[in-house]
């Protein structure tokens, strides 16, 4: 048993990248009340399943006769694909696509101890029950057959990884550029603030609160910018003493800084379709670092389905 080629053998993977799909866009599209194309890919493949089935597949064949250490070895050699994977996809898209932070006896919040014992289960039913029929359909198959098939395939998951692989490294950078550009407004905000209470008769400090302001969304944050100015703008009109010629050239600057910020924030908000259908098809992914920024993609991304939505 679990002797194959190796033409079999990726056959199996994408078969289980595609069952997997099905199993887990029903399932995400019951609890959403919606369709949802859930997964990493654009396509109806899930790799970490197919990689799931194979781990299954190798693992258990040292233990073919034994239901119990078939389990033991299922729930060890999943939970090490789904840490390793987990740990990899955060490292390098600073997202994760999976979080078990709220799940009782979870690790870092890639694995826990229920996901274990389930992947254990499956590993079971999978040796036992599953493979089994799919592994007399794969033999009735002819070889040239499977093989242009499985070569056709894997041209058309390379190149929908590859697409996915760049929209998500690009989703990474945005983020980062999110939290560089609303650091940098937070810093003219916080100058602002000093300007115009040391410049204000009746020393009144602006109401929003510091911290609150740090937290606030691109676009509320530079609409508190625009307010700075015009507020300094008012202020200059009553009284044209109130600022220096140091404050004057400071605030031109300021300004300066601010414009040339808008309109990186206005390209940041462009999300193509492959983000947007990322961000869409993967509601519970979570950013440790970047939450705040995230945040703010979803509600871009949800906002262009809306307007989508409405105009058709």
């Amino acid at each position: 048993m679990f002797n194959y080629t190796g033409m079999q053998w990726l056959f199996f993977f994408y078969f289980y990248c595609f069952a997997g799909w099905c199993f887990e866009s029903v399932y995400v599209s019951l609890k959403s009340r919606k369709w949802v194309n859930r997964g990493f890919m654009r396509g109806p493949f899930l790799p970490l399943y197919g990689s799931g089935a194979i781990m299954m597949l190798v693992v258990s064949r040292p233990f073919s006769d034994n239901i119990a250490l078939t389990y033991i070895a299922g729930v060890i050699g999943a939970t090490a694909l789904e840490y390793v994977t987990g740990v990899a996809m955060e490292a390098l898209f600073k997202m994760r696509y999976w979080d078990y932070s709220n799940r009782l006896l979870n690790f870092q919040g890639h694995i826990c101890l229920r996901s274990s014992l389930t992947w254990g289960f499956f590993t079971v039913l999978m040796t036992r029950v599953i493979h089994r029929p799919i592994e007399r359909m794969v033999y009735t198959i002819p070889p040239q057959v499977l093989y242009y098939g499985t070569v056709i395939l894997t041209i058309y998951i390379v190149a929908d990884f590859t697409l996915s692989f760049k929209a998500a490294l690009d989703l990474r950078d945005i983020l980062v550029k999110i939290v560089k550009v609303r650091e940098e407004m937070w810093r003219m905000q916080k100058r602002l603030d000093v300007m115009i209470a040391f410049n204000n008769e009746e020393k009144e400090q602006r109401r929003i609160d510091k911290e609150e302001r740090r937290e606030l969304r691109l676009n509320e944050l530079s609409a508190s910018l625009e307010q700075g100015f015009a507020t300094i703008k008012d202020m200059v009109l009553s009284r044209p003493t109130a600022f220096g010629e140091n404050a004057r050239e400071e605030i031109a600057e300021l300004r300066g800084k601010f414009s040339l910020y808008r309109e990186r924030e206005k390209g940041i908000g462009r999300l193509d379709f492959f983000k947007r259908d990322m961000i869409r098809n993967n509601p519970t992914m979570r950013s440790q670092t970047y939450e705040s920024a995230l945040e703010e993609l979803k509600e871009m991304a949800n906002d262009k389905q809306e307007k989508k939505q409405r105009s058709g």
